[in-house]
């Protein structure tokens, strides 16, 4: 049965393994192994975001949660990584760096109980092929948010740094024990159950204004990412 606390300890125990990223490995194969248990602990994916399970010097465990018909730009990590998927289908394409930027060199598709690890140096775009959400935990060896790191054009590949905090933020609120998340315009930040989100979709951005625009956005290919 997965639980969240005890995922976040077995995980903590697991870097002082001598191979810590194999030992992460079999910790999110077991736990998406059971995704109705997942589901149990974490909700059912209602929007598309990621949720911050846990975030350390050495460790980040998010929950994301890829929005139907989804395509991310190619990313960089550059530190371990481990995805393990507990609903839906996960496209990956991989790219090798080039004369010309990036050259592509293979791809995995990722489907519900499917759990990979990618190494340091692994640079990828990300596609959700279906009309419904996808839901992943994916475990990192560092900050996530904090590592220096690249994203590239998905038209010219040209790199560029990888900038969390050039997003347009919209407002949610979502209550804990719920796994919906519901509209609420003009609610400020910093109050108990509120979260604050950003929208992007390869380099554009845009300005939720209305409960019918998020709506929208969240039905394509916008990401909507959690960053408080």
């Amino acid at each position: 049965m997965f639980e969240k606390d005890r995922f976040i300890e077995d995980c903590r125990a697991a870097l002082k393994e001598s191979n810590a990223h194999a030992a992460i490995r079999e910790l999110v194969e077991r736990a998406v192994s059971e995704p109705a248990q997942v589901v149990r602990a974490l909700g059912e994916p209602k929007v598309s975001g990621v949720d911050t399970i846990y975030r350390a010097d050495d460790l980040t465990i998010l929950n994301l949660c890829w929005g139907p018909r989804m395509v991310f730009k190619p990313h960089d990590h550059r530190m371990w990584a481990v995805i393990g998927i507990y609903g839906g289908r996960e496209q990956n394409t991989f790219f090798r760096r080039s004369e010309s930027g990036l050259t592509q060199h293979g791809t995995k598709e990722l489907s519900t109980r499917d759990a990979i690890p990618l190494g340091k140096s692994i640079i990828h775009a990300v596609t959700n092929p279906l009309d419904q959400i996808t839901g992943a935990i994916h475990v990192y060896g560092g900050d996530f948010f904090s590592a220096a790191r690249s994203e590239w054009d998905p038209k010219t590949f040209k790199e560029q740094p990888y900038d969390i905090e050039d997003r347009t933020p919209c407002v949610l609120s979502r209550k804990r024990t719920s796994a919906s998340a519901q509209w609420r315009p003009g609610h400020k930040a910093g109050r108990a159950r509120t979260r604050i989100f950003r929208i992007r979709h390869y380099s554009a951005t845009e300005q939720i204004t209305d409960r019918s625009n998020y709506q929208r956005l969240t039905r394509h290919r916008y990401l909507i990412t959690l960053v408080s």
